[in-house]
Formats: C-alpha cells, sequence, structure tokens
C-alpha cells in the first residue's frame, strides 16, 4: 500500500525546496535546487516564472508517479513581498519583479504626496517605507509608470497564492502573505487601508481568507487538497507554537534576512521602532506579530568573500572557523567598529564619517572573521531588543499586548555556525537560547497547517 504524503514546496530566494511529510510530519524526501534567474523587462535580476513552474511540475510528476507514495496535499512556502499580476485569464501579465528592485524616488514622493504624511501611513500599515519591498508600491508603480501593461491586470496575488493558482485556478489571498510589509493593511481597523480604493488597486486583490482553508482537484486520477500557500517568515512560527506550550517565545529566523518575529507583543508600533525596520506581520488567523528584520545574511555574505580575497583562502574557510574566546575578547575591546557595512543601515554609525573597513589590522582570517561575526552579532541584539519590547520590569504589572519572552529559537541559515551562537548565547544571558533542532520551519509549518 502506497503512503500518503504532504508535498511542500518551500521557495526562497536562493534556493527551491521540495519536500514530502507523512501524516506525523516526518520529513520523508527532499530535493533542493537552484534556478538561474532571468531579467525583467527593465533588466533588473528576477526569479524565472517560467523555470520555476517547470520545476514545480517536475517535482509533482515525480510524486504523483512514485511507487511508494500516494499524494493526499499539496501546500506552498514563499518569500513575500512579491506579487504575480494575472489577465482576465489567468497569464501572468508581468515578470516576477524583484523587491530589490529599486522604486524611483519620484515614484514614491508622488505617492506620499497624494495620499497623504508618510510618518502616518507607516505606522498605519505597520510598514516601514521600503519601496519595492512595499509590494502595495509596486502595484501602484505598475499603474503610474506602465499604464498600458496596467490597464490588462485583472488581479494580483502574493507568490504563495499564485502558486496554489497554478493547481487551482483559484484568485486567493490570506493573512501572512497581506502582512509582510506591504503597506495594504490597516492594522488598527483590521482591513485593506483605505488608499488602495482611492488608487482604483482594491479590486485588484482578493479579500483575505485564513488558512487552512483547502480545495480539492484531481492530480494524476485522484483527489489532492491543494493549500492557500504561506509567507516563509510565518510558516516558520508554526512549529514553534506547538513546541513551546504556554511559554512565550522569540524565533529568531535566519538567513538572507534575519528575522526577529515575537507573537506575544501586539502593541502599537512607534515612529522610532519603524525607522528601525521594526514592523508587524500577520498570523494565519490574522494576529499582529512584532517582527524586527535585519539583512544580516547578505551582508554576512559580502564580507565573507572579502575576508577570502584578502587573506588568500577559500570562501569557504567561513563554515569552519571555531570559536575562540581568545579572540572573541579581543575584538570585544576595538574601541570603534571596524566593518562599514554595504547592505545594512545601522542608525547608530555615521557612515559618512567612517573610515573605509581596514582589514590590514588583522594577523590572520579568524580573528577578522570573530570581529566581523561580533558587530554582527551587535546588530542582531539590538533587532531583538526591538521584537521583545519593554514587558516592564520584574515585580511590575507587564504593559498590555506584551507577555514577557524568557526563550528565543534560532533557525535557519545560521545554527550550523558556531561562532554566531556562542556570541549571541553570550550577549543574551537573561535568554535561553534554543538552537532549533528543526531545520524546516517554514516548510514543516507549511505542512502543519494542511494537517
Amino acid at each position: 500500500m502506497k503512503q500518503a504524503v504532504t508535498a511542500i514546496f518551500d521557495i526562497g530566494k536562493t534556493n527551491k525546496k521540495f519536500f514530502l511529510f507523512d501524516a506525523d510530519l516526518n520529513e520523508l524526501h527532499e530535493d533542493y535546487t537552484h534556478l538561474p534567474e532571468t531579467q525583467d523587462d527593465e533588466g533588473f535580476a528576477c526569479d524565472d516564472l517560467d523555470a520555476l513552474r517547470a520545476w514545480m511540475r517536475e517535482k509533482l510528476d515525480f510524486v504523483l508517479h512514485h511507487k511508494s507514495y500516494r499524494l493526499e496535499a499539496v501546500n506552498f512556502s514563499t518569500y513575500g513581498a512579491t506579487l504575480v499580476h494575472l489577465d482576465a485569464a489567468g497569464n501572468p501579465l508581468t515578470p516576477l519583479y524583484n523587491y530589490l528592485k529599486p522604486l524611483p524616488e519620484a515614484v514614491e514622493t508622488a505617492f506620499f504626496a497624494a495620499r497623504g504624511d508618510k510618518a502616518r501611513w507607516e505606522v498605519e500599515t505597520a510598514s516601514p517605507a521600503l519601496g519595492m519591498l512595499n509590494s502595495g508600491l509596486q502595484l501602484y508603480w505598475l499603474k503610474h509608470v506602465k499604464p498600458a501593461l496596467f490597464t490588462h491586470i485583472r488581479s494580483s496575488l502574493h507568490f504563495p497564492q499564485y502558486c496554489a493558482f497554478l493547481l487551482t485556478g483559484q484568485r486567493s489571498s490570506e493573512y501572512t502573505s497581506i502582512g509582510c510589509h506591504t503597506g495594504m493593511w490597516d492594522y488598527a481597523r483590521n482591513r485593506y487601508h483605505h488608499w488602495l480604493e482611492a488608487e482604483g488597486l482594491r479590486a485588484l486583490l482578493p479579500d483575505p481568507i485564513p488558512t487552512p482553508p483547502t480545495t480539492t482537484v484531481q492530480l494524476g486520477g485522484q483527489p489532492v487538497r491543494i493549500g492557500t500557500g504561506i509567507h516563509d517568515s510565518s510558516a516558520a512560527l508554526i512549529p514553534y507554537f506547538r513546541l513551546s506550550g504556554d511559554q512565550p517565545f522569540l524565533l529568531l529566523s535566519t538567513g538572507t534576512w534575519s528575522i526577529a518575529l515575537n507573537p506575544f507583543n501586539e502593541e502599537p508600533l512607534t515612529v522610532e521602532e519603524l525607522e528601525r525596520d521594526c514592523l508587524n506581520y500577520l498570523r494565519s488567523d490574522g494576529r499582529p506579530v512584532k517582527a524586527a528584520r535585519l539583512f544580516l545574511g547578505n551582508e554576512y555574505k559580502i564580507w565573507s568573500k572579502k575576508l577570502a580575497a584578502h587573506f588568500g583562502v577559500e570562501y569557504e574557510r567561513h563554515r569552519h572557523v571555531r570559536f575562540d574566546r581568545q579572540w572573541y575578547e579581543a575584538v570585544r575591546r576595538f574601541p570603534a567598529p571596524v566593518f562599514k557595512w554595504e547592505s545594512i543601515d545601522a542608525p547608530a554609525r555615521h557612515f559618512d564619517a567612517m573610515p573605509a573597513t581596514d582589514l590590514s589590522r588583522f594577523d590572520h582570517y579568524e580573528m577578522a572573521y570573530h570581529s566581523l561575526l561580533h558587530e554582527l552579532t551587535d546588530l542582531q541584539c539590538e533587532a531583538i531588543a526591538l521584537a521583545v519590547g519593554n514587558p516592564g520590569s520584574e515585580g511590575r504589572p507587564q504593559s498590555i499586548g506584551i507577555k514577557r519572552v524568557r526563550r528565543i529559537y534560532l533557525d535557519g541559515g545560521f545554527v550550523d555556525n558556531e561562532v554566531f551562537i556562542e556570541m549571541l548565547q553570550m550577549k543574551l544571558a537573561d535568554y535561553e537560547v534554543i538552537v532549533s533542532q528543526e531545520p524546516l520551519g517554514s516548510a514543516k509549518g507549511a505542512a502543519m497547517v494542511m494537517s
């Protein structure tokens, strides 16, 4: 008898992953691939939708024809801040625009001139103004910069829901994708923000439905339940609710973006917090999650390459550095920051006045690497403090909307980085820092909502 399985497409910016889970959420199969990027209509790098669809078909064919598996359900976990714009027939009208694509300054200026105070918009939508990372502004950009193309759009789907649409033909939306710094959601009123109506964009966006409604379709001559899809950072939270029981926790999900997610802080965001890249996400039930983002993995990759080039070692050297307490104590005594970040905006640093990074001060690679991780973990601790909030001191009533967090789960790309973990644990001595043994957080979360 064939074993019933749930298939999960876990689609990141770098790796595209395919998993099969059994009924007890044990991983039975995994497949990682890297799909070559293409370019959009303006020459900016982006994911290739044709290649992505072909890969998905290949993986579905694999499981549908497997002698040992019976496909029972499919769900999707993908990166956010990405929309697919469909015509009346359901065909994509545009490339899969990259959220790192610069938004023309004139477009952002015109938007806030028309739609009011920037700080108020940020507070109401719990979204720092981030250009194309605000997927609502992607729609605004299309309307005003590419009007001939825009007139043919009949619906705009978040990336996870587009993946589901490929199998169901249903155009849907759900909370975790809308709540991903889109600039679309009014958190105080718990509905789409009124600026979308004013711009004539609301009709392109389906009403959100809570996860986990499913649609049953015929695949390979058998009924298969298809999920609505879920934003990967929100999906990564789901296994930890079960793991933590009644204990409030914070999840530090690491990778290209390091995101500190606190589902136990529902306080409204302040202007200062938004300026420091603190924002709200939404859980699958529509409740807010306070989050603080840091482009840590991207910066780490930049400097891992630079360190390797400077010291004449293999790039992969960074994967094998062991923590050394003496080197750590030495770099802690440096009077000023060494690294001038290239993709992180650290408000406490005055980059214009900072000299260029001088790697010649280091005698060897390992010392420079410890210095890099020391400065990155300092930034990480600041981001965690933002997401934790201020629940009040011991013995005093806690602030409304905040539960005291004492446990931090760490998952994602940095779980195997000994130097990162050792430094973080020392700097967060007041917390129980648990390195997750759930390496498939977002994929397992997407599978859990189907069970």
